[in-house]
C-alpha cells in the first residue's frame, strides 16, 4: 500500500476526530447504533467521504431514519469547524445495517 501523504494524513485526522465525535454522540442518542465508519478517495476529498452510521436491526434503522438529517447538518457542522467545506451533506452521511466487512 502506497504512504499516505502530508496531506492526506490531515485529511485522514480531520475525519477521524469529526467520525469519533458523531459516533460518541450518536451511541448515546440513537438506539440501535453500533458504529461509524467511513470511506474517502483522497484526491477527491471532500466529495468522496461517505460516513456511514452502522445500525443493529431493521427497526432502529427504521426509528433512526426522522433524524438523518439532523445528523448530516451535524456531520456538515463540524467539518467546517475543521475547515472542510462539504458542497452536498446528503451525499457524506447515511444510516445503514451494512457492516465494513460486508
Amino acid at each position: 500500500m502506497k504512504k499516505l501523504s502530508k496531506v492526506q494524513l490531515k485529511q485522514q485526522a480531520i475525519v477521524m476526530s469529526v467520525a469519533d465525535a458523531l459516533e460518541a454522540q450518536a451511541r448515546a442518542e440513537l438506539p440501535g447504533m453500533l458504529q461509524c465508519w467511513f470511506n474517502l478517495e483522497y484526491q477527491l476529498f471532500p466529495g468522496s467521504l461517505l460516513l456511514r452510521f452502522q445500525f443493529d436491526n431493521e427497526q432502529s434503522l427504521a426509528a433512526a431514519e426522522p433524524e438523518l438529517l439532523k445528523w448530516q447538518k451535524r456531520l456538515s457542522a463540524a467539518m467546517l469547524k475543521k475547515g472542510v467545506v462539504l458542497k452536498d451533506m446528503r451525499k457524506n452521511l447515511v444510516f445503514t445495517l451494512a457492516g465494513p466487512d460486508d
